[in-house]
């Protein structure tokens, strides 16, 4: 979700501070306001703002309530207390405080808590005025009329316009030209209006506002500046990490009025907060019938479309969405949440739990029905209690094993849990669940009579189907094509001008991030294409030195270089035109520059897709204009990408290869389509297989408000392609792109059959403004809600279903009907290819076992905490065994006190032993197999410790103790050593995460906290992890670290150092030292461990070693 609302109080106070900054002092606003909720101690609010007390006063309600005046929720003129001929500001707040009101004719309910008081402004009805700014794709749009206030009006209709593109600051002399401020009466004033109008824009643009309504702007003659009385603003979210410090941590983003926040919805957005998934949670209707739990946000919106279609839009308890690959933990939580909600009011009727999904690209389906199943043994008793059944439909990759998790339970526990796969209609649980569809109609995945299971089509039409040649696709092909074509016969020079590759067998990419899965999938798809080369050339990487990756070609390995330089990688491979972007919402828009800002870049690459979620709109904006300037195609951001079948495929696009099979994406068909959801374009992947002869191409823009690439784009490209016979949209409430589709079927540009469809038509069911999952998901008039789209789309003459349910059958007619007209005649359908699976996903499926290479007596890391000899790291801690005190002896000749020296034994203990497979351990165990005594032994193994492995605390000790000596705070050193391409020594780990966290910091962390009585490195570390931890969840601070600032910490508060004499230690290498010291009692162990159990001499297996001849180099 990108622009959010924010209360009017934090609105002002931002605007005060910046139009005052932004002008140099020529604009200066009143920022004199108080916000009262329940909690505020309003007798102690005088004393801090005394002009409350001097000062006539205006207070209303500040929680997003739309024409509060003609409500009559706005205090006027009012006294703050002691006023004995009327009302006061207390006691008008004391009347509604924590009341219930209706409003929009009691279609809105919600109650009062929040206040905002601010001095009354006398003035006159004509220094009223109206100003609006809002963000467009292109730039920024304002409005103004000359008349202000409650009856301004239609506001569209009568308002002067102003369109200021991006990047550029418009002068006061081209507003008053332009005659933005027409009808302020004078010529003084309209110098004023212009120039606050200007500034204004400055302040929108610096804050990453994304909509700006001030009504009215008045005229202050007292101190000839202008006030904002009523303003209505929005910020852009996903902007937080570039403007937090300028929001100040006081600006929150409340609920609608009318839809109380409740505990649960804040549970979990703050779940939200610590994975890279997506969780989110909006309960509509708490005493419900009907709950879901979707996965995906296009999906999510789909499953509340075909509810509110079917009638029970008023019984749909919840909106929200799991997705993006959540964690076995997190999937639990967000179940055990729902159902704590489902369960919580009785309904004799009893209620329906429908967990849907599209068919999922990446995610693991098994392992988030893990965790979903674990919430419903957990809570069996209540379900039961409350009669609810159960309904599901969900594919991607292991989802077979995932449905019969599901099964396996619902035969264990003897709850109602009907299952459905990809082989049923993505919606088809809805009328089943709602009692409006027989079940005989529909088998369930592992009934005998499922297509699943019998190798029915399910509605697929298994014609014939053409053959092509997949070297030069566009230009040949052997289908038979009626004698007049449906697209102009000069469609191939056409194509040449658009600005989006359009990909074929021989494009290759570059891939930008470590993104090892993907490329792995795109490599798979590539080989099950028969294509002659990888579709990926190299990979980017800026913060390792160039080196090589191996991955699998079929059954072969193949190295990929990985480079530091985006410049260095494309100059390597001149036959490059894509890039398929990884990084994060942080950096995708600087490394996305490096690209169009180079003018030898450009001219190599057509087209690069935006993989990121949460790229604030400005950058997107900026990025999108910078594309277009330069000609470069841009799908995305927020997007999985795209595919064309036999040809190429982004990243993660149509997920794992069974389902690349199952919806015959390895060669292409006769429709190609566009949606803006990733999750939804693999469920139309299936829907097209299942209904017509494939997919020729599928692209998914991504669900921001301003993707790179729109809808007509595509479909224009897909227009020209006479090897493309039908056109497919899926669009989506929020945004005016589909009417340009419109124009274009009314003028003729578009020619061929559109199937079309917008979703999110349950919008106009709820009484407050929802949010779907996409951040472009939201209608800010009528002409962007779905139900005007679909209407306008058929209009224009585009194929519109009455609702998604019949979306298939919509294609299946019309496909039927071009192969009936002769305008398409299929070829053969080829055999499908087979792809090796790999090891470790055979070997989760539980089809191949291996041996282990060695074994191991002495210590665990597999678990939740370390072991030794079978007793956990904390059972160690409790027994209180350690050397601490002989070793500060030895080492730093005076002895520490008693917690410094424990904290050395604690040191000790974490650092005694990792387990067989660190590599100096391993180290260890091979020279004593192969016989030679313990020193020889404990030597090779202490040979490994460096840089590598264990080498990270001096190193940590060092640039954290440099950072707060330095005076750096948290945010600026992040990104320092991030512009100086730094890896932070101490942050991150492989596993652990802040809701996973590894107990070994945990013990050391807080007994620093309880013993030391100086922390200052420890907590600047800990606050650079709230910084790192915001972009990954694994960055947090590992063992290393926290030993290292510890130790810091513990050597200048201790008393028995200097700064500089404890600075010394440190660069002496004393940290290392006590790593090297620990390791060797967990080295020892594993050298006596072997010769106990009599252990061989060890040889490594030949098949686990990639031998590679100088030619495959």
């Amino acid at each position: 979700m990108s622009a959010k609302a924010i209360r009017e109080y934090h609105g002002k106070k931002l605007l005060s501070k910046y139009v005052k900054e932004v002008s140099s002092g020529k604009h200066v606003m009143d920022d004199r306001s108080v916000l009262i909720t329940p909690l505020t101690d309003i007798a102690g609010l005088a004393t801090t703002n005394t002009w409350l007390t001097t000062t006539k006063l205006v207070v209303k309600p500040d929680q997003l309530i739309k024409r509060r005046g003609k409500a009559g929720l706005v205090g006027i003129k009012l006294d703050w207390d002691n006023n004995e001929n009327g009302s006061t500001v207390q006691s008008w707040i004391a009347e509604r405080m924590q009341k219930e009101i209706s409003l929009e004719d009691g279609k809105v309910t919600g109650t009062l808590d929040h206040f905002i008081v601010e001095p009354f402004l006398p003035h006159n009805q004509e220094d009223e005025y109206y100003i609006c700014i809002q963000s467009t794709r292109e730039g920024e749009e304002i409005l103004f009329t000359a008349e202000g206030g409650v009856d301004v009006g239609d506001v569209d209709a009568k308002a002067s316009r102003m369109v200021v593109p991006l990047h550029h600051e418009p002068t006061v002399e081209e507003i008053l030209a332009q005659g933005l401020v027409q009808g302020v009466h004078s010529e003084q004033r309209q110098q004023l209006v212009a120039s606050f109008a200007m500034t204004l824009l400055k302040v929108y643009r610096l804050l990453n506002f994304t909509y700006m309504e001030i009504n009215p702007i008045v005229y202050n003659a007292t101190t000839n500046q202008l006030e904002a009385l009523d303003l209505a603003a929005k910020l852009d979210e996903t902007a937080t990490f570039l403007n937090a410090s300028q929001w100040g941590g006081h600006v929150d983003f409340p609920a609608p009025f009318g839809r109380k926040e409740f505990p649960e919805e804040a549970y979990i957005r703050e779940l939200d907060g610590k994975t890279g998934a997506s969780l989110k949670l909006t309960i509509l209707n708490h005493k419900g019938r009907v709950w879901t739990m979707v996965a995906g946000g296009g999906a999510s919106v789909v499953y509340a479309d075909t509810i509110s279609d079917l009638g029970f839009g008023g019984e749909l308890a919840n909106y929200g969405e799991y997705s993006g690959a959540p964690s076995t933990e997190h999937t639990y939580e967000y179940a055990k949440t729902l159902i704590g909600l489902m369960t919580r009011d009785l309904d004799s009727k009893g209620k329906v739990f429908i967990i849907g999904g599209g068919i999922a690209n990446f995610t693991d389906v098994a392992a988030t029905f893990t965790g979903l199943i674990k919430a419903i043994t957990a809570f069996q008793d209540d379900l039961k209690a409350h009669k609810i059944k159960i309904w599901v439909r969900r594919a991607g990759p292991n989802y077979q094993e995932g449905l019969q998790m599901m099964r396996e339970c619902a035969n264990s526990i003897g709850l109602p849990i009907h299952i459905y796969g990809p082989e049923t209609h993505i919606t088809a649980v809805v009328p089943l669940a709602l009692g409006l569809a027989k079940l005989q109609d529909f088998p369930e995945f592992d009934d005998e009579d499922s297509p699943a299971n019998n190798n029915k089509s399910s509605g697929v039409i298994k014609k014939s189907r053409s053959k092509m040649n997949l070297d030069d696709d566009e230009a040949k092909t052997e289908r038979k094509i009626a004698a007049t074509p449906p697209a102009t016969t000069n469609g191939n020079d056409k194509q040449q001008h658009h600005q989006v590759e359009n990909f074929t067998a021989k494009t290759r990419c570059v891939v930008y991030g470590l993104q090892n899965r993907a490329v792995q999938g795109m490599l798979d798809f590539d080989f099950m294409c028969k294509r002659s080369k990888p579709s990926v050339a190299a990979m980017i990487f800026p913060y390792a030195a160039n080196h090589y990756i191996k991955f699998y070609w079929g059954t072969d390995e193949i190295l990929l270089p990985v480079f530091q330089s985006t410049k260095e990688a494309l100059a390597k491979h001149p036959d490059v035109t894509v890039v398929v972007n990884f990084a994060s919402f942080r950096s995708v828009s600087p490394s996305v520059k490096e690209v169009l800002d180079s003018p030898e870049i450009c001219q190599q690459i057509k087209t690069i897709a935006i993989i990121a979620e949460g790229v604030p709109e400005s950058q997107t904006r900026a990025l999108n204009l910078l594309a277009k300037e330069k000609g470069v195609g841009i799908i995305g951001p927020a997007t999985v990408g795209g595919i064309k079948p036999g040809c190429f495929r982004i990243g993660n696009t149509g997920g794992m290869l069974d389902n690349i099979v199952m919806s015959k994406l390895y060669r292409p068909g006769s429709v190609a389509y566009v949606s803006k959801s990733g999750g939804m374009s693999n469920e139309l992947n299936n829907i097209i297989c299942r209904n017509s002869d494939g997919v020729y191409e599928g692209v998914a823009i991504g669900g921001d408000r301003y993707p790179g690439s729109r809808f007509i784009d595509h479909l224009l490209r897909y227009n020209d392609n006479p090897a493309i016979h039908m056109l497919v949209l899926l669009g989506e409430v929020g945004g005016v792109d589909e009417y340009e589709i419109c124009d274009a079927i009314k003028s003729g540009r578009i020619t061929k059959p559109l199937i079309a469809w917008c979703i999110g038509t349950c919008a106009s069911i709820f009484p407050f403004e929802v949010q779907f999952g996409h951040a472009g998901a939201l209608a800010r008039g009528n002409m962007e809600t779905a139900l005007a789209k679909n209407s306008a789309l058929r209009e224009a003459g585009a194929h519109v279903p009455p609702n998604f349910f019949e979306f298939g059958d919509k294609v299946k007619e019309v496909y039927e009907n071009l192969v009936e007209k002769g305008t398409l005649v299929p070829a053969p359908e080829p055999e499908p290819p087979k792809v090796p699976m790999d090891y470790t996903w055979a070997k989760r499926l539980g089809l191949v076992r291996k041996p282990a290479n060695f074994i191991s007596s002495i210590s665990d890391d597999r678990g939740e905490e370390l072991q030794y000899s079978g007793k956990t790291i904390s059972e160690v801690f409790d027994e209180d065994v350690g050397v601490g005190g002989v070793l500060s002896l030895l080492w730093f000749r005076r002895q520490l006190p008693e917690y410094a020296t424990k904290f050395i034994d604690m040191i000790l203990m974490v650092t005694a032993d990792h387990g067989p497979a660190v590599s100096g351990a391993h180290n260890t165990i091979v020279c004593a197999r192969a016989g030679k005594d313990l020193v020889s032994s404990l030597t090779s193994g202490l040979l490994t410790i460096g840089p590598r492995f264990g080498g990270a605390l001096d190193d940590a000790a060092r640039v954290f103790a440099e950072a707060v000596d330095a005076g750096y705070d948290a945010t600026d050193f992040v990104k320092k050593m991030r512009k100086s391409n730094k890896l932070i020594m101490g942050i991150g780990h492989k596993i652990k995460s802040l809701t996973n966290p590894d107990k070994r910091v945990e013990i050391i962390k807080n007994y620093a906290l309880e013993h030391f009585s100086d922390n200052t490195v420890l907590k600047f570390a800990l606050a650079v992890e709230q910084v790192t931890t915001a972009k990954k969840a694994n960055l947090i601070l590992n063992v290393d670290g926290c030993i290292a600032v510890c130790f810091v910490d513990m050597m200048r508060s201790c008393g028995a150092f200097s700064k500089e004499e404890a600075d010394e230690l440190v660069l002496n290498g004393c940290l290392n030292g006590l790593f090297v010291l620990g390791r060797s009692i967990g080295f020892i162990g594993h050298y006596l461990d072997q010769k106990r159990l009599k252990q061989g001499l060890y040889r490594h297996p030949w098949d686990d070693i990639s031998y590679l001849t100088g030619e495959d180099l």
